[in-house]
């Protein structure tokens, strides 16, 4: 078993779910989660996390962490030597999510409310690993000014899974299938 995989199966997916929504954890789709959110389809989620590539101890940013359930899934991969920022825009799935995350028992990992106007979390940066579960209509260049070198963003752009690896200065930039996100704001 890989370390994404060890990760799904740390980090059940029914907590970071409606309660009424629970019994369809193991449904490889987007189940929804309020205020015109969703909680990622399971293969898209390790589709990303795999073209992460988190290592332990790194410092990951996690953008769109909604239910705190990818935030979840990072802190297992970071281990509690490494540190997780989840940022979430509308403050009731901040709450949520940060109640969620709290309970998963990972110290080294909190969500909190974005800042309107604000991508990512510039305040914490650089970050080793950004993940941004929302779809972007271009790369987000506020989110490369916040990623360390060396680095990896992995992110939605116009439909297909992109990531830019930043490696002595240089960002080389790959797409990885079409995927279809709720739009990044």
């Amino acid at each position: 078993m890989d370390k994404v995989e060890q990760a799904f199966a740390a980090v059940p997916r029914e907590g970071f779910l409606l309660e009424g929504d629970r019994w369809r954890a193991a449904e490889d789709a987007p189940i929804p989660i309020g205020h015109g959110q969703t909680n990622s389809q399971p293969t898209t989620v390790r589709a990303m996390l795999r073209l992460l590539d988190v290592q332990l101890g790194q410092r990951v940013l996690d953008v769109g962490a909604g239910s705190g359930w990818t935030t979840g899934l990072l802190a297992h991969l970071t281990g509690p030597e490494g540190e997780v920022v989840g940022v979430e825009l509308d403050p009731r799935l901040a709450r949520w999510g940060a109640g969620n995350v709290a309970a998963g028992g990972w110290p080294w990992a909190h969500v909190e409310e974005a800042q309107p106007g604000v991508l990512g979390a510039p305040a914490g940066e650089p970050y080793d690993r950004i993940l941004v579960s929302a779809g972007a209509e271009s790369m987000p260049t506020a989110l490369l000014d916040q990623l360390a070198d060396p680095g990896r963003l992995v992110v939605p752009v116009e439909g297909w899974m992109t990531l830019a690896v930043r490696q002595q200065g240089v960002d080389e930039v790959t797409t990885h299938g079409a995927y279809r996100f709720v739009p990044l704001r």
